[in-house]
């Protein structure tokens, strides 16, 4: 047989079990995105995200920000940072915002938003959906008020804070928006192929089982074991999206214990996304220092503390959530 041949019978059934493999994948996410987009669009057009900023307009005088900021934050909890984006551009050059001010709400958008996409992916990969949803919305203020404290104790990043980004008028037709949705989905799909190649590289050429066999001493101490440690990152590298995708094939598996399943989640929920949403808050104005490494260090301490407190042995938590 040619090596034509020997290569030709190897790749095809690989190529072959790699689509198969994202096919499963992505089903598995777009089944749970599809109904949930078109509902929060639903949501948006009965006038919910006004509703929510109303009650958070007092949240955020207690976080050093105006009022206003509230309808930041409500449309990026309900839609996503890109909606929120727009809406803070708007708003942002009549308020001559400092850049501790821009950082914080940033960091709480960062923390928390597209919650009902984010917090059903989570929830169909195995972690509850309120403890989720509490420690998100919790955290978000938490850091926030932390945040802002500091910044007016010691005076730091009081500057006027420098907006790189300029939002553009959006079509706002329900073609234009269905059109935009199909295109997240087709990424979506690219993306998880794109990741499923890069886990299979790493974990052939032994990079995946260096990395884990370096975490393997610190993962305990945030709940999880190595195995935890490769979609951990994923998602907060890529997003709960695609990190919730892997953890739900994982899940299924049984790769994962419910209690891994549950901090891995946890972790993500706080920090993910890192490179993309921290660089589109940056380029709002936001500082560094506070939405990436302060946020980071939050989530870990955070996560550290829920795991001593709920810590009875892996086989006592594996119930726990």
């Amino acid at each position: 047989m040619s090596p034509l041949h020997v290569l030709k019978n190897k790749a095809v059934p690989s190529i072959r079990n790699l689509l198969k493999e994202t096919g499963h994948t992505s089903w598995e996410l777009l089944k749970i995105t599809i109904p949930v987009v078109i509902l929060t669009k639903v949501l948006e057009e009965l006038g919910m995200i006004l509703l929510l900023s109303s009650f958070l307009e007092p949240v955020m005088g207690l976080i050093g920000l105006p009022g206003s900021m509230g309808l930041v934050w409500a449309t990026a909890l309900l839609t996503n940072l890109y909606g929120a984006i727009v809406v803070f551009a708007t708003l942002a050059p009549e308020l001559n915002l400092t850049v501790a001010q821009v950082t914080v709400v940033c960091s709480a958008m960062l923390i928390a938003h597209s919650l009902p996409l984010e917090l059903t992916i989570t929830k169909k990969a195995g972690a509850p959906f309120t403890p989720i949803a509490l420690l998100r919305l919790i955290g978000a203020f938490v850091y926030g008020f932390l945040l802002s404290t500091i910044c007016t104790v010691f005076q730091v990043w009081q500057e006027p804070a420098v907006m790189l980004f300029k939002a553009e008028q959006k079509d706002e037709s329900l073609w234009a928006w269905g059109l935009s949705q199909l295109e997240n989905f087709a990424l979506i799909v690219l993306v998880i192929f794109s990741i499923i190649i890069i886990m299979k590289i790493l974990r052939g050429i032994g990079i995946l089982s260096l990395f884990e066999r370096m975490l393997e001493p610190v993962l305990p101490l945030f709940g999880m074991s190595k195995k935890a440690a490769p979609v951990t990152v994923v998602g907060m590298v890529m997003g709960i999206s695609y990190g919730g995708a892997l953890i739900i094939r994982e899940t299924n598996s049984g790769g994962m214990s419910k209690r891994e399943v549950f901090f891995s989640l946890a972790l993500m929920g706080l920090s993910h996304a890192l490179v993309e949403d921290t660089l589109l808050m940056a380029a709002l104005g936001a500082h560094w220092g506070g939405i990436l490494f302060g946020r980071v260090l939050f989530s870990l301490v955070v996560i550290y503390f829920l795991a001593l407190l709920t810590g009875r042995g892996a086989r006592g938590t594996a119930e726990t959530f």
